[in-house]
């Protein structure tokens, strides 16, 4: 996902730089997005199994897998600010790479434990079969686990694949875009944190150029820009550009940042987002893309403004700081939880063949609540507390 952790910077004389409440409750409300998005990918994934004529389609709020295109942005914006002037060697608090890393797996690593051993039980209780219902031995599930906490991704086809429908990361699916994550972190530390803003200026031209014929072109075949989550070639070339374009784009608008103020901004930007996910999907025009290439307008022309004004704008009193705070701080350990519950809702709809909101609205507002108190839990017993110790034993 995206840049994952609270926006507070971890920088030298970070009590001087300003802290981006409004970036915090958008990740939240980008992360809440994800989950709506992912109820109704359910539907769609019940009628394919199911058999039902056109399934597989997602027809409502089928653009809301680009909240992780979302966080990308965000991620490349908060980590250039927090940590780009940390590794002159005139800075008190200097980063070294070591350091570098430490922090970021503190802060990503322990989510993607529990994520995983959450996903592990979601699928025995599902009863450790794959989705053709095939049985899965219990000895590939445990490989399953040690390799996802290890954040090892699995290959189409192998035995620990345990699904049987490609997933990176089979416990729990969208750990895949924390793949790219560390990824787009390792580049960072290694390379884009050196370069200067034209030669970063270029970098973000380039990939957006790639980005742009991928999805226009259709190279997937996905006829959106869903890629990312399987280990193959397309995918895995798919999913860097994925990533590095707006995370690189996010960078640059950090390093060219000066506030622009429009009040209100915070529930303008969620209208604007809730509005942009649901917008039907697009016919394609011969080999062309329509579909991806409204993606790509909003990711190129929306999300980067509603990013800028965001970190421009304020909270102006205490209920929005605390919306702000709250959703900030469960966005991550929201979208890394709640899939295994999502798996489980899933097996329902299929056994129960519900192909609709009407028809399960009530489960629907269940799963929401279940994985909100899940995420909110792991957060206050779990992750913060591992990360408190953590800090205090491996960094100074």
């Amino acid at each position: 996902m995206s840049e994952n952790f609270k926006t507070t910077p971890t920088v030298a004389f970070a009590d001087t730089k300003p802290h981006y409440n409004l970036l915090d409750g958008l990740r939240g409300a980008a992360a809440l997005m994800v989950v709506w998005y992912h109820v109704f990918e359910g539907f769609a994934f019940a009628e394919g199994m199911n058999g039902v004529e056109g399934g597989g389609l997602i027809t409502v709020f089928n653009h809301g897998h680009l909240g992780v295109d979302f966080f990308f942005i965000l991620s490349g914006f908060v980590i250039s600010y927090a940590y780009d002037d940390r590794w002159h060697k005139e800075c008190k608090n200097r980063l070294s790479l070591g350091s570098f890393f430490k922090r970021r797996l503190i802060r990503l690593h322990p989510m993607l434990i529990m994520g995983a051993i959450i996903g592990c039980i979601c699928f025995l209780i599902q009863g450790g079969v794959k989705w053709d219902g095939s049985e899965t031995p219990l000895s590939m599930t445990m490989v399953a686990l040690l390799l996802a906490m290890l954040f090892i991704p699995a290959y189409p086809g192998a035995g620990y694949e345990i699904r049987g429908n490609g997933e990176m990361f089979p416990l729990n699916g969208p750990s895949w875009s924390l793949f790219f994550e560390y990824i787009g972190n390792i580049v960072y530390a290694l390379v884009l944190r050196r370069l200067s803003n034209k030669i970063l200026t270029a970098l973000v031209a380039i990939t957006g150029i790639l980005w742009v014929w991928f999805v226009a072109t259709d190279v997937s075949g996905y006829d959106m820009i869903g890629i990312g989550w399987t280990l193959d070639a397309v995918n895995f070339f798919g999913g860097f550009l994925r990533m590095m374009f707006p995370f690189t784009l996010g960078m640059l608008m950090a390093r060219k940042f000066k506030p622009t103020r429009i009040p209100g901004i915070f529930w303008i930007s969620i209208a604007v987002l809730f509005a942009l996910f649901s917008i039907p999907y697009i016919q394609k025009c011969g080999n062309t893309s329509l579909n991806g290439i409204y993606e790509l307008f909003c990711i190129i022309a929306v999300f980067p403004v509603i990013v800028w004004l965001a970190a421009s704008g304020e909270t102006t009193d205490k209920i929005s700081t605390r919306i702000c705070r709250f959703l900030g701080d469960i966005s991550y350990p929201l979208y890394i939880v709640h899939y295994p519950v999502m798996y489980l809702f899933y097996s329902w709809l299929i056994e129960n063949e519900r192909y609709t909101l009407a028809d399960t609205w009530g489960y629907v507002i269940l799963v929401f609540a279940i994985n909100i108190a899940l995420a909110y839990t792991c957060l206050k017993l779990y992750d913060e507390p591992v990360r408190r110790w953590l800090t205090k034993r491996f960094t100074k």
